[in-house]
């Protein structure tokens, strides 16, 4: 009998510890490998996105495995990964101890930081169409994360404190219409453009449009001050300084303000306003595409196939803020063309962070840096999949670039603000 019952304990104890066995070592965790593994890429960011949106802390692990995503599981997040098309992988306690146990190892150049907000987003773009898209807005739609459009009166009525993260169009606030009058000012969508432009500009009190688009850059540059992140690409980044460095100055032409240029405006630039950029001459030449000498673009001899800009390695436990800026599977990127592609490293500001440059060009790509409480980051080009975009060419379709090393560089700056904020170390 006693023998029956040892017997019946031990079976009775196998059973039990059978039937929590998937108990015991259920998946703690879901990872998403942002290597070469990865199915997609760009709507990965998506899915941390919408798991913050849904209460969920995320771990950005920097320099693993190409900068990958680690959250709390959920079938309602594995549900989402399969639904977009993410490849993800269900870990246990142990493996996800693992991981941070080998991130935080001082000898490697990994570091984990917490992502615990959703940041509120915004675009500065125009509500009339016109003839090219933005690869920003492009990514976020197929990431599938949320945004506002707002234009020159909603950040001139004061909108921009609601938001944490801005991008700005490839716009041109020197009022110059992207300097397009030699090739396009004949155009339908050109005219249409100056009209709307000039009339916005005299409802809300402006004599001009670069009088108007000065105050706009102005209020942005407030937004940052107070702690808000700013992100342009192409032309939005040179004439967002070119503006605000010509606050004491007229730097149109008559056809695009209906008066002369200042004889004197290069000389009453004021560099001291400016983020980025100074010691720039401007290109005052109304028929040229170009601004000023800080795009390399159109005097840079590059052929296609050597058109790439490399990454920089930073220290992940040391140097977090451009650590995330460069999260990428790939460090070396393709160049692309924008209205401004590549910036002249001499007309930097000290201090301004190079995070993406060609070397053999003294052109920096990728820049970054901080003003008052808040940061921004400028990236030339016009759109990372298409090399040469052209006014009125079709928009990029992302279907056939999910795993874009170029786009990534943008989605990090989205995932940048939800960050907890972590001081840098000394």
């Amino acid at each position: 009998m006693k023998l029956f019952l040892k017997r019946f304990n031990a079976f009775t104890f196998l059973l039990l510890a059978l039937s929590l066995l998937p108990f015991l070592s259920r998946a703690a965790s879901i990872l998403l490998p942002m290597d070469e593994t990865q199915k997609d890429h760009l709507k990965s960011y998506g899915i941390a996105f919408w798991t913050l949106k849904n209460g969920v802390e995320v771990n950005w692990l920097l320099n693993y495995r190409g900068g990958s995503f680690m959250m709390g599981y959920s079938k309602q997040i594995e549900d989402e990964c399969n639904i977009r098309g993410v490849s993800y992988e269900v870990i246990a306690d142990a493996k996800a101890a693992a991981i941070i146990t080998e991130i935080s190892d001082p000898s490697v150049n990994m570091d984990v930081v917490k992502l615990e907000k959703v940041p509120k987003m915004a675009v500065y773009s125009p509500k009339n169409k016109l003839p090219w898209d933005d690869a920003v807005t492009l990514v976020l739609k197929y990431a599938e994360i949320p945004f506002d459009v707002i234009y020159d009166e909603e950040v001139l009525a004061g909108v921009l404190p609601k938001y944490d993260w801005l991008h700005m169009h490839h716009e041109d606030f020197t009022g110059q219409y992207s300097k397009f009058y030699a090739n396009f000012r004949n155009e339908a969508w050109y005219r249409e453009d100056q009209k709307v432009q000039e009339a916005t500009a005299a409802k809300l009190g402006f004599k001009k449009v670069s009088k108007m688009k000065l105050a706009v850059v102005q209020k942005i540059r407030e937004f940052t001050a107070g702690g808000g992140f700013l992100f342009a690409m192409c032309s939005g980044t040179d004439t967002f300084d070119i503006a605000l460095a010509a606050v004491n100055t007229d730097i149109c032409e008559a056809m695009f303000d209906g008066d002369g240029v200042d004889p004197q405006a290069q000389q009453k630039l004021d560099f001291s306003q400016t983020f980025a950029f100074q010691n720039f001459t401007l290109d005052r030449d109304p028929f040229s595409h170009s601004f000023s000498d800080i795009d390399d673009g159109p005097v840079r001899q590059v052929d296609k196939t050597k058109d790439f800009f490399t990454l920089f390695d930073f220290s992940a436990k040391y140097d977090v803020v451009p650590s995330m800026l460069t999260q990428d599977h790939d460090k070396v990127i393709k160049g692309f063309m924008g209205l401004t592609t590549a910036y002249n490293e001499s007309k930097l500001k000290p201090g301004v962070v190079i995070m993406g440059e060609m070397k053999t060009q003294n052109e920096a790509r990728y820049i970054h840096g901080e003003y008052g409480k808040g940061q921004w980051t400028f990236y030339g080009g016009h759109d990372p999949e298409d090399y040469q975009h052209a006014v009125s060419d079709p928009p990029t379709d992302l279907k056939l670039h999910p795993n874009s090393p170029g786009y990534r560089l943008i989605l990090n700056n989205v995932l940048f603000p939800a960050a907890k904020k972590k001081k840098q170390k000394t």
